[in-house]
């Protein structure tokens, strides 16, 4: 695949994904640079803005086999996992997946579970495995999970542990849509229908190899320095209860290098850190005060106008 093709495959997917979320550039940007950096994705918002139409589309168009779990109070982990089931005609154990063996799950309303369902997914997300009576069972490679969850105000929720949450790559939060693209979705054609007539903009092998290409974009001694001084500013200001973890780091560069491919570049800017740490840090941070989604802007404005650029 020639840089240019890269290019190209990328424009490919927003433009389509574009298509059919309306006025959501950047969130639908935030979304793939997510998943081509190998992170998992929570969406925030209340009902009905297209969290779930978001997953779909995502699966469709990167040609990936989806999944899509319920999350309810009663939900408990072998529901999501599987499980060993007796069977005569063996006279043995066979264990019967679950619904997060595909390649993108959608976790649903996932704090509307309790969390012993919720911690189901920990070492799925994690090490992309899960073990269930000492056996390990492997993942299907990719793997992803994209969680919506509703606001923490409404009825039935339950919060995420700081566990859970660190170990989603980005939260975002997709809003309503502006008023003329609104009068758009009422006059056309079902989003979901048309989700299902899209083609696959991606094949297996070209997803695998753009993730691949993520790990090559260059990273100077200045950007480096500029995002660990990021990391240590939160785990030094007294703002926030605690800091981000090396996992977080982690996964702030490797955001911000799908961020800078999917600008066409090579390499990374200190523009491309700071175009994702608003997606990827303040879920992870505690002030103590505002957890709202203004609560959270504001955290990140705090944190990139703290630290100098270089």
């Amino acid at each position: 695949m020639t840089d240019f093709n890269t290019a190209r495959l990328l424009t490919t997917v927003l433009a389509a994904a574009n298509d059919i979320i309306l006025g959501k550039e950047r969130e639908l940007r935030w979304a793939l640079a997510c998943l081509l950096a190998r992170g998992h994705l929570l969406i925030e918002d209340v009902p009905g803005v297209g969290k779930t139409t978001l997953a779909q589309l995502l699966a469709r168009l990167l040609g990936l086999e989806f999944s899509r779990i319920q999350f309810t109070s009663d939900l408990l982990p072998a529901d999501i996992l599987g499980a060993s089931v007796y069977e005569r005609s063996h006279e043995q154990f066979q264990f019967h997946p679950g619904p997060i063996f595909a390649q993108l799950v959608l976790a649903d309303e996932i704090n509307r579970a309790t969390p012993k369902a919720q911690s189901a997914l920990l070492e799925a997300m994690e090490e992309r495995q899960v073990t269930i009576e000492g056996t390990t069972h492997p993942l299907p490679q990719p793997f992803f999970v994209i969680a919506t969850q509703n606001p923490s105000y409404q009825v039935g929720t339950f919060p995420l542990p700081e566990s859970q949450l660190d170990r989603f790559l980005m939260r975002i939060e997709l809003g309503y849509p502006s008023p003329a693209q609104e009068k758009i979705l009422f006059a056309g054609e079902d989003r979901r229908r048309l989700i299902a007539n899209l083609p696959p903009a991606l094949t297996l092998t070209d997803l695998i190899t753009l993730q691949q290409r993520v790990e090559q974009i260059h990273i100077a001694p200045p950007v480096i320095d500029y995002c660990y001084a990021i990391v240590q500013f939160t785990r030094t200001h007294n703002r926030f209860l605690h800091g981000l973890s090396p996992r977080a780091g982690l996964g702030l560069l490797r955001a911000a290098r799908a961020w800078a491919m999917i600008d066409g570049r090579s390499y990374l800017l200190p523009e491309d850190v700071q175009a994702i740490v608003p997606v990827c840090v303040p879920h992870r941070l505690h002030s103590g005060e505002d957890d709202s989604p203004a609560g959270h802007a504001a955290n990140a404005a705090f944190i990139l106008d703290a630290i100098p650029v270089p």
